[in-house]
């Protein structure tokens, strides 16, 4: 069976209302936010049938609205990770964007599409497509950007995101989303204690204290970057993983929570994988470790890198991307 509807669930200061849509099929149910099109909750059964929300969240929309918080299932851009001297140069024009993580742009700069409201339309039997125009120059950026995510159940209950985008000038897209997952429940505390990671990726970007690239990919052998066999996940990563095979079909990360026995399995037409274990989480709402988050994206500063995948988005194109969440139980 599957269930769909949408209830108004607050407003903005600026009273733009903010809308929830729950997709129900095949015993998943999740609901989204238009407010930065956040994931809100994803409820999913365990290896005895019992059912728990997996995703941290705010329980009231006017908690997104009001705290900045740590992108919580938000959606992200125009460019997911940071950019170097809030600045890059695209065919010979210095672009300067808003610094939000000292001199860097994090995440789309200090309004980014975690803080808008999305447009949203019912997509199929079994989706809804969140919608935004981003402006010319906003936060820095160049060209005038119409962008889409498409969130949609599949028959076997997988959440499926599907990005569209295209501009009508040379820009830079990346987006992702932010999701935190705890596969023990979101109010079970640290999910970095128990749960169990596989990546397949033999390589990382190594980055500085400001999580800023250093160089050229590295091999992670020897190191503790290395999940390219499942193992037990600790606390202590930002860092993107060059994923080796991207074909959207084949999973490229699992994680396993053994106590509850539920297992989420992530596929990505992306090159990389930004890994981070929330340690920074400060206990409004959810303590150090409490989620963690798969983030599936283009490598970090890319726009000053060329010897990274390119970012670079131009009319006539359409930047299209898909991630896939499987829920299973072992």
């Amino acid at each position: 069976m599957t269930v769909m509807n949408t209830e108004r669930v607050g407003a903005t200061a600026e009273g733009k209302p903010v809308h929830r849509w729950t997709l129900e099929r095949a015993g998943i149910r999740v609901r989204l936010l238009t407010y930065g099109g956040a994931v809100q909750s994803a409820e999913v059964p365990d290896r005895d049938g019992a059912t728990a929300n997996v995703v941290l969240g705010f329980a009231a929309a006017e908690d997104y609205v009001s705290g900045r918080g740590p992108y919580l299932g938000a959606l992200i851009g125009r460019y997911a990770n940071r950019v170097a001297g809030a600045a890059f140069t695209l065919d010979g024009v210095v672009h300067r964007l808003t610094a939000n993580e000292g001199p860097n742009t994090l995440h789309g700069g200090e309004r980014g599409f975690d803080r808008r409201v999305w447009d949203a339309e019912r997509s199929g039997d079994h989706g809804v497509r969140l919608s935004l125009v981003s402006p010319d120059g906003e936060e820095g950026f160049p060209g005038r950007l119409a962008v889409s995510a498409t969130y949609s159940l599949t028959a076997s209950g997988a959440l499926r995101i599907d990005y569209r985008a295209a501009t009508d000038a040379p820009t830079h897209v990346n987006p992702t989303n932010h999701t935190y997952w705890n596969l023990a429940g979101e109010s079970s505390g640290a999910a970095t204690g128990g749960h169990e990671l596989r990546i397949a990726a033999g390589r990382i970007t190594p980055v500085d204290g400001a999580a800023l690239p250093t160089g050229a990919p590295v091999p992670v052998d020897g190191t503790r970057f290395d999940f390219r066999a499942r193992r037990p996940l600790g606390p202590g990563y930002d860092h993107n993983y060059v994923l080796d095979a991207t074909d959207g079909d084949e999973p490229v990360a699992e994680l396993y929570d053994p106590a509850s026995g539920r297992v989420l399995t992530v596929a990505t037409t992306e090159p990389g994988l930004q890994l981070y274990t929330g340690d920074h989480f400060e206990g409004k709402p959810y303590g150090p470790g409490a989620g963690i988050a798969l983030e599936t994206q283009h490598f970090p500063d890319s726009p000053n890198r060329p010897d990274f995948p390119s970012t670079v988005l131009r009319p006539g194109e359409e930047f299209r991307s898909t991630t896939t969440y499987g829920f299973g139980v072992r």
